[in-house]
């Protein structure tokens, strides 16, 4: 039987390629996804883009893989496990966000794809150089299912200053028009006591409202809302309750945060796992 045969006979099994870097906190990046995809479901497989040195606290050192071992990685998912949606996050420098670009384009056209466009972590490092974040805009929008700016993010990926609600659907409209088939405007980084992700898709415009939590253990939670979302895609979900479930989730895991560390913390990730298993 050909690979193509068996990718379409097992098509919605949750696999997900992630492509991302490390984190040694365990908190964001791989470890993060690995966790939010399994929490989901789903099966996690991975290229790593980068080494990084961190902790709830800052990165202290990052290294990049070459150039040449991350698409060794995402050719040895491909040509053996295959893949039903790829989420990709710290992407490092232009040369990996273009080789992944190629990727996508040959290998997985048509596979749900969602576009975390990590640049600067919680602690404030910064984690993406000015040509990759070009490229992100002129090869990755255009192929993403849906991308899932923070605040920050949308600023610069779309231009202009957010500041309301309006700023959000203003940035997520602008999105769709630079190519990207859906936007996810997350509004954690705003203000008052009501955080609101704003969902623009071909099915319109939605605005999820949940409670704003107030704590400092957040780190990584771009990561995990991202990976949850593929990991239902990839199960065959709808883009809309995909964001929802992943929503939801991820709200319980702020909520439930172990508070490791003196700085930002983690999430906790396998909540649903030790609830449904006690």
């Amino acid at each position: 039987m050909v690979m193509a045969e068996m990718m379409t006979e097992i098509e919605h099994a949750g696999r997900v390629l992630v492509i991302a870097g490390s984190d040694s906190g365990g908190g964001a990046g791989i470890q993060a996804d690995i966790k939010a995809i399994a929490a989901m479901g789903g099966y996690a497989t991975t290229a790593i883009t980068a080494i990084t040195a961190q902790n709830t606290l800052g990165v202290t050192a990052v290294h990049p893989v070459p150039l040449d071992i991350v698409i060794a990685q995402m050719t040895a998912v491909l040509d053996d496990i295959g893949t039903d949606a790829i989420k990709t996050g710290m992407l490092v420098n232009e040369a990996i966000v273009l080789a992944v670009a190629d990727m996508i384009e040959q290998r997985a056209p048509g596979r749900p794809f969602v576009l975390d466009p990590v640049m600067v972590a919680t602690s404030g490092d910064v984690l993406l150089d000015e040509g990759a974040e070009a490229a992100i805009r002129d090869r990755l929008l255009p192929l993403a299912t849906l991308v899932t700016p923070n605040i920050p993010e949308a600023e610069r990926l779309a231009g202009g200053k957010i500041e309301d609600i309006d700023g959000q659907i203003g940035a997520a409209e602008a999105l769709i028009e630079m190519g990207a088939r859906a936007a996810l405007v997350k509004g954690g980084h705003g203000s008052g006591s009501v955080a609101r992700d704003v969902l623009v898709s071909a099915r319109g415009m939605e605005i999820i409202e949940r409670p704003r939590i107030e704590t400092r253990h957040t780190h990584g939670t771009g990561c995990t809302l991202a990976s949850a979302i593929a990991g239902l895609l990839a199960r065959g979900y709808s883009l809309s309750d995909s964001v929802k479930h992943a929503g939801d989730y991820l709200y319980e895991a702020i909520s439930r945060a172990p508070g490791y560390g003196s700085g930002h913390g983690p999430v906790d990730h396998m909540w649903m796992i030790r609830e449904y298993s006690a």
